[in-house]
């Protein structure tokens, strides 16, 4: 008789508190018996088999057992790993033919099935990481982040001839482990701190960008195996960078053999078809208050940490997950709960679960939530009632700074606000400040195609954004491509444009990417305080005719001074206060020749003197770039220097 699953097993399940229970459901195989135990959960089925090749994917001669009332079914075949497996369930409505919800590996598309894979041979070697990772408060530690989609960062050329555009496409594809041997030493030559990749879980639709899943468990095949995938991240660890997977809990797609209606009735998904359908995305809502599926879902959050040493994860779509009215602008079609709200408490007490269990798992990973939302808290703690995300994506800053750079200059002084109004509200959530991929396709224009004014303005003034970027608080987020100052939006057919590195522009806009990363990485007062008021203060905000705004970062270690001039307008004898009586140098400049800039450099070093403007007890005399940002350091103390004019 099977002894399939432990008492305990089941009874954490069927709760909603096993969160490891990839370990028991699924396709495992035991190298010494040379067995398979496959393991699922379908309550509504009558009857269970496995569908294989030698049976003709009818199930004839692998039955499943039903071993729980609550709908668990097992068996073990003696079935070797590579092995293409679905089950078979027979419904009243009619048999149905189901990839494993639990599977580690997946058939690349369009092939839907799932695959037995044998246990992981691989050996890490980022013990080193882990180690300092746990040394690390992530809150006072550089984070600037490289957002990536595997299958359009590099591809390589192939005649297209007779295949098929699936074929012509995976041969195009690089593979995780040559993206390992190329994309790791960019990332790290750039000087980012992360890489952001999109989805990497199963799914049949390319052009979803991985965020409509079939294969929770599974990394795609598209790229390579399981073990592949972990190559490239344990890559990223020896070189010394962090890596976060966006992770989509908050839908997923209709495909016949994924999810949807697993067992011939909503079992995944809401039962209110209402509730359950995602109208925008044409994809189907978890339903939350299940106990089964808060045990699938954290359970795949914890499998992906654990299993492939994921450094964090950026959570889906919050939005939608916390809002039943989400995208639903349909009176009468409207949801409510009997209190006349319409906040979604049970998908609310799932993320509030979810990253308390998560954090208990892995105290120093990075829960990351993409909210569209105003709603307050996300990143405040549970047992505050928060949601107990440690980071959250500031889309109002990013929604503010592109309105007003793509204003042509004359406007800017009557939209001044765009800039100030963010520190408003600054210190509310632990903010991530992303210029993303939601920002560069489908007519939104590349980033520097946003700019306004001829092409050396277009790129000074994408210097300057990014300047100011990553002079704010909050980590920052950019999405790959956009370091070259592509004219195109992202192709998601195609591969980034490199070629464009051979004209100047593109070519000094790479090396002031880097260099800005670099400036960033090595200077506390950017990052070690981003959370305290009193790692920035503002030293003029309301200068909206000149447009120009400074202010200071700081930090222990050192104080910076930044000015962003968004004129073409040179500005000779700029004043600016200084926070005492010191001598200043200026640092680092978008200006410089060499990123394609003007080189209105300061190279002498600035004086403080006294200031007749009222309120300013000393300044600096300088000159403002075009459409630049400058930083300055003070060098040393001086006394008795400097007069007032």
């Amino acid at each position: 008789m099977l002894q399939p699953i432990t008492d305990l097993d089941q009874y954490l399940f069927h709760q909603g508190t096993h969160y490891e229970s990839y370990q028991f459901l699924g396709a495992h195989y035991d190298p010494k018996s040379e067995m398979t135990t496959f393991t699922v959960w379908a309550p509504h089925a009558y009857k269970i088999s496995l569908g294989l090749d030698v049976n003709n994917w009818t199930g004839a001669d692998y039955p499943l057992n039903r071993v729980t009332d609550a709908g668990l079914w097992h068996a073990e075949f003696k079935i070797a790993p590579g092995t293409t497996y679905k089950y078979v369930i027979d419904t009243e409505n009619g048999r149905l033919l189901k990839a494993d919800p639990y599977a580690r590996y997946a058939q690349r598309r369009p092939r839907t099935a799932s695959i037995v894979e044998a246990p992981s041979s691989y050996e890490w070697q980022d013990e080193e990481w882990l180690t300092q990772r746990e040394k690390t408060d992530h809150f006072k530690s550089p984070i600037n982040i490289y957002e990536v989609h595997l299958g359009t960062w590099r591809k390589h050329e192939v005649d297209q001839g007779d295949l098929s555009v699936d074929e012509y496409t995976d041969l195009t594809y690089y593979t995780y482990r040559e993206m390992a041997e190329e994309m790791v030493p960019y990332v790290k030559e750039m000087g980012y701190s992360h890489v952001e990749i999109l989805p990497v879980t199963e799914h049949p639709f390319d052009l979803s960008w991985g965020y409509q899943v079939t294969g929770y468990y599974a990394p795609t095949s598209r790229f390579g195996t399981p073990d592949d995938f972990k190559y490239l991240v344990d890559s990223f660890h020896q070189a010394g960078i962090g890596v976060i997977m966006d992770w989509v809990p908050a839908h997923f797609c209709k495909d016949e053999h994924g999810l949807r209606q697993f067992d011939g009735k909503p079992l995944y998904e809401h039962q209110d078809i209402k509730r359950a359908v995602k109208k925008g995305w044409g994809t189907l809502t978890f339903d939350y208050g299940r106990p089964e599926i808060q045990s699938f879902l954290i359970s795949n959050a914890n499998y992906w940490l654990t299993e492939f040493h994921l450094d964090g994860l950026r959570v889906d779509a919050v939005h939608s997950m916390t809002d039943l009215n989400f995208e639903n602008h349909t009176p009468d079609s409207k949801i409510y709960n009997d209190d006349g709200t319409s906040v979604h408490k049970e998908g609310v007490a799932f993320i509030q679960k979810l990253n308390t269990v998560i954090f208990e798992y892995h105290p120093h990973v990075l829960m990351m939530a993409e909210d569209s939302s105003d709603i307050p808290m996300i990143t405040a703690p549970v047992d505050k009632g928060g949601l107990g995300f440690n980071y959250k994506w500031d889309l109002g800053f990013m929604h503010d700074t592109l309105d007003y750079f793509e204003l042509p200059q004359e406007a800017r002084q009557y939209h001044h606000q765009n800039l100030t109004f963010p520190m408003m509200y600054r210190y509310n959530e632990n903010y991530i400040l992303p210029f993303s991929h939601d920002e560069v396709v489908h007519g939104k224009l590349s980033m520097l195609d946003k700019m306004p004014g001829d092409q050396w303005q277009k790129f000074a003034n994408l210097r300057a954004l990014y300047g100011y970027q990553m002079t704010q608080p909050g980590k920052k987020l950019l999405f790959m491509g956009s370091e070259l100052g592509l004219y195109s939006e992202w192709k998601d057919k195609e591969q980034i444009d490199w070629f464009i590195l051979k004209y100047p522009y593109h070519h000094g806009m790479q090396k002031y990417v880097r260099a800005l990363n670099h400036f960033y990485l090595s200077h506390p007062s950017l990052f070690a305080d981003d959370y305290e008021p009193e790692g920035y203060e503002w030293i003029d905000p309301d200068n909206n005719k000149q447009s120009v705004v400074t202010y200071l970062r700081k930090s222990e270690e050192e104080e910076l001074i930044i000015a962003i001039n968004m004129t073409g307008q040179v500005y000779y004898d700029f004043e600016i206060e200084v926070p005492e009586q010191a001598g200043y140098k200026e640092i680092f400049s978008s200006d410089a020749e060499e990123f394609g800039g003007s080189n209105q450099l300061v190279s002498d070093e600035l004086c403080a003197v006294k200031s007749e403007k009222q309120g300013y007890k000393y300044v600096i005399r300088t000159k403002l770039p075009p459409f630049g940002i400058s930083i300055y350091q003070q060098t040393a103390q001086i006394k008795n220097v400097g007069e007032s004019r």
